[in-house]
């Protein structure tokens, strides 16, 4: 998953062209295994569970479509980083919506991340630097993403893996097209090695990156997977420095850390 940013970031076109590239390239890279399972099914696939499959795929394409534009707008690294304060978000909806019940542990862990996130952008507000507009452009797709964890849970125990990443990834298409459609974007055009990008993205990630976390969903919790996935923006820079060759300052990697440390804190208090 942390070669998702090193994609988009590298390729010649708008964020949400790449996306919609990722989602419509796989599409039809999945549509054979997703027409062999219903093949070999012995059950009609559940509206429910279809439904939820669908909506969880509108909230990935609105996830994309501001993480993959703050990416391109800034740098591959911090966008991704606010992104991945989906597991705050995942805790805020297991209370409202499961009734769960959050440790101080919890609010202390908000508490440190929104600190290293202030810590993350500040020295950047006063110049013309995009840091700060990248950085709340990935906030408001870790709120997207955070929702999409949340209907994945229940989506996964109705679908098979191959089933609900086909149907999700489909209605993500869907709306990435749409998107481009009302901003003006082409479809066609680019360069080959965008082309390149896009088919990399697509294979790399969307088939099989979201294919094994798909198949983790069906099996432990959104609140476990969420926080599991931290590793990406720290995975992210690395891969930024070298093939990208980013820098971050010292103050953003101090910020980083931070914000990762309260996340860490959510994840640990929910869990304790």
């Amino acid at each position: 998953m942390c070669f998702s940013a090193i994609f988009i970031k590298a390729s010649h076109a708008p964020g949400i062209v790449t996306a919609f590239h990722r989602m419509a390239i796989g599409t039809v890279i999945l549509s054979i295994p997703f027409l062999l399972s219903l093949r070999k099914a012995t059950y009609r696939l559940p509206g429910r569970g279809i439904l939820l499959a669908v909506a969880g795929g509108l909230c990935f394409a609105c996830d994309m479509s501001l993480w993959s534009t703050g990416v391109v707008m800034s740098n591959a690294t911090i966008p991704t980083l606010t992104a991945n304060l989906a597991p705050l978000w995942v805790g805020f909806g297991s209370m409202l919506i499961f009734k769960q019940r959050l440790r101080t542990g919890f609010w202390i862990g908000l508490m440190v991340a929104i600190g290293g996130m202030i810590m993350l952008i500040r020295r950047n507000i006063s110049g013309n630097s995009n840091i700060p507009t990248g950085a709340l452009l990935g906030l408001g797709a870790g709120m997207f993403y955070g929702i999409f964890y949340l209907i994945s849970e229940p989506g996964r125990k109705l679908l098979s893996t191959i089933q609900y990443l086909f149907i999700s990834t489909v209605s993500s298409a869907a709306l990435l097209g749409l998107f481009m459609i009302l901003f003006g974007y082409k479809f066609t055009g680019y360069d080959k090695f965008t082309y390149l990008m896009f088919f990399g993205i697509a294979i790399v990630v969307q088939v099989c990156g979201w294919f094994l976390i798909n198949y983790s969903q069906g099996f432990i919790s959104a609140s476990t997977v969420a926080p599991t996935l931290l590793g990406q923006p720290v995975l992210t820079f690395f891969l930024a420095v070298i093939f990208l060759g980013e820098r971050l300052t010292l103050w953003q990697i101090l910020g980083g850390t931070i914000v990762v440390t309260g996340i860490y804190l959510v994840h640990y208090s929910r869990h304790k």
